[in-house]
């Protein structure tokens, strides 16, 4: 990983090695793989020859599974060759593979399994609401869009041109050179793509939120006072999108709901936040606490109190709570 920006990479090496591929003809046995960090059904599958399917049935799993390190998986050697043909080791991207939606899957679960973004997703499939999606859709995974390398959020000063949109002072704090440089390029990037509307980004908030067990209400009011639904917004601490994520904040949302998150991601930036929202919400004293941490700092509030513009914040979340 790069001390300047993170990417994730949806497939890693298409084909890790010719013995591996070489273990999946038709006559072979079931091999077992030994889940990475990082790991998805769909790199395990490009890796082997096989299909997300395929895998998922081997082993009694649905293909929206989340996989944990060390977690062992069969890898049957019928099942490959009878659902899939292995690729040729000089083949330069994956075979385009479909996926059925299945009950309780969202746009933004189908693209953890197969490596992707929601947003590509619901590019490749023309959907113009990605919230609406149904029991037996097929969905189409693009081979190159899924292995392609996405570029995530920037940390730190990258060695590229970038905008000076940002200053570098926010309220009574002055940042840092690389700071602020980070947070025109993430700036750069998010407003050179597409940024969804304020219709759109609240619709996305509030299901992220139903479907992680927040109150809707809460993750948009948050996300009012952050940004006023802004995916496009970057502050010159570098907290990216319509919730405000910083990185360091990102990496410990991706920590906790078990993926790496791409900040830049409009589905993945509501993902974050609504996954440090719940997290304040389970571990702070009160409702308002918890909105406090969101702010301040969840140690700082219980270590000194809610500051003057803390409470001031939390005011305003409440005041917007009554909108939803």
């Amino acid at each position: 990983m790069s001390k300047h920006s993170r990417t994730v990479r949806a497939s890693g090496a298409i084909l890790a090695a010719t013995t591996t591929l070489g273990l999946l003809t038709p006559a072979a046995q079931a091999a077992t793989h030994t889940v990475a960090s990082g790991d998805t059904l769909w790199a395990i599958s490009r890796q082997y020859g096989t299909t997300v399917k395929a895998i998922a049935a081997a082993n009694g799993i649905s293909t929206s599974s989340y996989l944990m390190p060390g977690q062992q998986l069969v890898i049957s050697g019928e099942a490959a060759s009878s659902e899939a043909a292995a690729p040729s080791v000089n083949e330069s991207s994956p075979a385009a593979e479909q996926h059925v939606v299945a009950s309780g899957e969202t746009l933004s679960s189908i693209a953890a399994t197969y490596g992707t973004s929601a947003s590509a997703l619901a590019s490749l499939n023309g959907l113009s609401d990605p919230n609406r999606i149904y029991v037996g859709q097929t969905l189409s995974i693009s081979g190159s869009a899924a292995s392609a390398e996405l570029v995530s959020y920037v940390e730190e000063a990258p060695a590229q041109e970038v905008g000076n949109t940002i200053g570098n002072t926010f309220l009574h704090y002055t940042y840092s050179d690389e700071t602020v440089y980070a947070a025109n390029a993430n700036y750069d990037a998010l407003t050179s793509g597409y940024v969804p509307s304020t219709s759109e980004m609240q619709s996305i908030i509030a299901s992220t939120a139903a479907q992680m067990g927040v109150d809707p209400a809460l993750a948009l009011a948050h996300s009012q006072v952050e940004s006023h639904f802004n995916q496009g917004a970057v502050s010159p601490a570098n907290a990216i999108g319509a919730m405000q994520v910083i990185p360091s904040t990102g990496e410990w949302a991706s920590s906790m709901v078990g993926r790496d998150l791409d900040l830049l991601d409009p589905y993945d930036n509501a993902v974050a936040g609504v996954a440090v929202i719940r997290w304040l919400q389970n571990n702070a004293s009160s409702v308002d606490e918890g909105i406090a941490g969101y702010y301040q700092g969840l140690g700082g509030v219980q270590a000194y109190g809610m500051y003057s513009d803390t409470v001031d914040y939390v005011y305003k979340v409440r005041s917007a709570m009554a909108n939803y």
